[in-house]
């Protein structure tokens, strides 16, 4: 005969069984914790578009999700064409001093862009230091060295070419070559926008004129097209946004409506026309910014203080009217980061009018008199921006990069009183959301001549910017001819020693 012994149920959860659950379910509490950091988990989607954009044609422009958490929304590009000389703003070198009028040791019969070298030049300005830093910066920037202190130098830049188009290319783009997307066509491409009213992306060219490579500072290269910068200034705005008075507001709204039934019409035709899609959403975009532009761009609510502190009520000569006009550019930008777009590039300096280092930075003949033009223009303006931008909180979110396509040689040309071009070792600055303040990163030699500690490429800085923006730029790609394209193609490598 057998025994039936009759089981008793076990507990729902025995002490064992909850401190084992307990334990792996904090330690996936933690593990997501840093895997998010680090951008490996898959998005989350809720509240905005994790996905690229092109699997959503109709909406380019929409908000997406960075790879991980960004210290940064915003970026201010302020880039100085021309080849702003670091041996007379930022990089102060004492030896260019004590060996003025020498030849420099080491150089021999050394050939550059434009020829011979003569001996090594101090500046014809003198340096200062500046705020509880110290820093030395030039009397040719002076109120931009009254904020020394909020700003992240990086002495020890390093580029590839030295001829003015493909360094704006290689700078703006990380590619000596046309046809490539600059830094803000990507940064929309990823993040979109979170103002749907104004374009994504803005470049304001200097007041005289475009930068040399123009467009191609701007351009999407081979991303969609509707990641192009829109250019426009506070000197000569977009024009002809406004209805025609011949067309009454019904008839413009019945003509609207039509040609959006046209297109669902279409649409319905050819499911999956990515091309229409996309056009529809610049038009839409156009439609919308009838109202925005002429707002953000009429400068006229700006109340008299702000104008001075920019110098955009400036007034009486050459200079002074051409700094007005470039302040006024600077209120724009402030005006559209205010506003959420995303990417602005301000330019200083430019190509089409005036000739050679004229009316941009290119000081091959006389530095003296060419940069004692254009160190005003830069300096007032830029530092009421960066003044503006912090008293108004908008710093905390806002990344500013100074940039040129490359340096100057600390040596003047043979037979003439400027420098020529250099880019073996040149200065960008940083400021704002996510970099140190007051604080200087990599050297120059004792000349200035050869970045010498802590190189930094331009792709270095590129995936610098990305990762303030939340994003990684080894996984920020785009499938073009057969290959996964990015920013900072196989090189680039985050500056972690600005990062604050």
């Amino acid at each position: 005969m057998t025994r039936h012994t009759a089981s008793l149920p076990s507990p729902l959860l025995s002490r064992r069984r909850f401190l084992s659950d307990a334990g792996m379910g904090l330690s996936a509490i933690a593990l997501t914790h840093l895997l998010s950091r680090q951008g490996l988990l898959a998005a989350n989607v809720s509240g905005k578009e994790a996905i690229r954009p092109e699997m959503h044609p109709g909406h380019p422009y929409a908000p997406r999700l960075a790879h991980f958490e960004p210290r940064a929304r915003n970026v201010l590009v302020i880039f100085c064409s021309g080849a702003c000389s670091q041996l007379d703003t930022f990089d102060y070198k004492p030896e260019l001093i004590r060996l003025h009028g020498q030849p420099m040791p080491g150089a021999g019969k050394l050939i550059t862009f434009q020829g011979e070298q003569g001996a090594l030049a101090k500046s014809p300005w003198t340096f200062r230091p500046r705020g509880q830093s110290g820093k030395m910066i030039s009397d040719l920037v002076p109120h931009l060295g009254a904020l020394a202190d909020d700003l992240c130098f990086i002495h020890s830049m390093q580029g590839k070419t030295n001829t003015h188009g493909p360094g704006e290319n290689y700078m703006s783009t990380g590619y000596a070559l046309d046809g490539f997307p600059s830094v803000g066509a990507w940064v929309t491409y990823a993040l979109g926008s979170d103002d749907q009213s104004l374009p994504a992306y803005v470049a304001i060219p200097d007041p005289r004129g475009k930068p040399q490579n123009s467009v191609n500072n701007w351009a999407p290269g081979f991303l969609p097209a509707a990641f192009q910068g829109t250019d426009f200034n506070a000197t000569s705005p977009i024009r002809n946004l406004a209805r025609p008075g011949s067309i009454s507001p019904s008839t413009d709204i019945s003509t609207r409506r039509f040609l959006q039934r046209l297109n669902e019409r279409h649409a319905e035709q050819f499911p999956g026309d990515s091309e229409l899609a996309a056009r529809i959403a610049s038009y839409e975009l156009a439609a919308r910014m009838q109202l925005t532009i002429p707002e953000v761009a009429d400068l006229s609510s700006e109340p008299a203080h702000i104008l001075r502190l920019y110098g955009a009520d400036d007034s009486g000569s050459k200079i002074a009217d051409t700094r007005a006009a470039y302040a006024r550019n600077c209120i724009l930008a402030r005006r559209l980061l205010e506003k959420g777009v995303r990417f602005v590039q301000l330019f200083n300096g430019a190509y089409q009018t005036g000739g050679e280092g004229v009316s941009n930075w290119d000081g091959h003949k006389d530095i003296f008199n060419q940069y004692s033009v254009h160190g005003p223009v830069l300096d007032k303006p830029t530092a009421g921006l960066l003044l503006d931008l912090k008293q108004r909180g908008l710093l905390k979110n806002t990344l500013v990069v100074w940039c040129t396509e490359f340096g100057r040689m600390p040596t003047f040309q043979k037979g003439s009183q400027g420098r020529d071009h250099n880019p073996s070792g040149f200065t960008c600055w940083m400021a704002g959301a996510g970099v140190k303040q007051g604080y200087s990163h990599g050297a120059t030699d004792e000349f200035g001549y050869k970045a010498a500690v802590d190189i930094v490429t331009v792709p270095d800085l590129h995936a610098t910017i990305l990762h303030l923006l939340g994003l990684d730029h080894e996984r920020l790609t785009y499938y073009h001819n057969g290959l996964e394209r990015r920013l900072t193609n196989v090189s680039g490598e985050i500056v972690k020693a600005v990062l604050a």
